[in-house]
C-alpha cells in the first residue's frame, strides 16, 4: 500500500436502522444514484403462488411494466448484510479511505423476469457458498473425530 494511503471500515449495528423485508436485487440497472420515492411505485406482494416443490414464498411485482417474480432468501446465521457509505479523508496525495455502516439487513428478495425463482438462481445457489464456508470453517472438537471415525 502506498504511504498515507488506507482504508478502514467502521461497524456499528446499534444505531442504524435495520433494513430486513426491504432490501432488493433487481434483474436490471438503474443509472440513478440518489434518493428515490421507490416505495411509492415499487410494491411487492404475495403472488398466492407456493413453490412446494422448491419450498419458495412467491412473490410479485412491477418495475417499468415488466412482471417480476421474486423470492426472499434469509442470511444464514451468523451471518448479517452491511450496507456501507464511502467517506473520503484528506487529501488526493495523502488520502485514505473510510466506510462507515448505514444499515444493516438480515435477508434478500431477489427478482426474475421471465422464470419462477428456483433452487438453481444463481442467486440462491451463492448462499450455499456461506453454509459451506461455515463447515469448512468451524473448529474440529475431539468429539467430532471420535464420531467419524466410528462410521468406518
Amino acid at each position: 500500500m502506498e504511504k498515507g494511503k488506507g482504508t478502514t471500515i467502521h461497524f456499528n449495528t446499534n444505531t442504524v436502522e435495520n433494513l430486513s423485508g426491504r432490501v432488493h436485487q433487481l434483474p436490471c440497472c438503474v443509472k440513478y444514484d440518489g434518493v428515490a420515492a421507490v416505495s411509492q411505485y415499487f410494491k411487492p406482494k404475495l403472488s398466492g403462488v407456493h413453490s412446494e416443490d422448491e419450498g419458495l414464498q412467491l412473490l410479485k411485482a412491477h418495475f417499468r411494466g415488466r412482471l417480476l417474480q421474486g423470492a426472499t432468501l434469509h442470511l444464514p446465521h451468523p451471518y448479517t448484510g452491511f450496507v456501507l457509505e464511502k467517506n473520503k479523508i484528506g487529501d488526493e496525495e495523502n488520502s485514505s479511505t473510510s466506510w462507515h455502516t448505514n444499515a444493516t439487513f438480515h435477508d434478500v428478495t431477489y427478482w426474475n423476469h421471465d422464470d419462477l425463482p428456483c433452487h438453481n438462481d444463481h442467486f440462491f445457489r451463492a448462499f450455499h457458498y456461506l453454509t459451506i464456508a461455515n463447515a469448512l470453517h468451524k473448529p474440529v472438537t475431539p468429539e467430532d473425530l471420535a464420531s467419524t471415525s466410528t462410521l468406518f
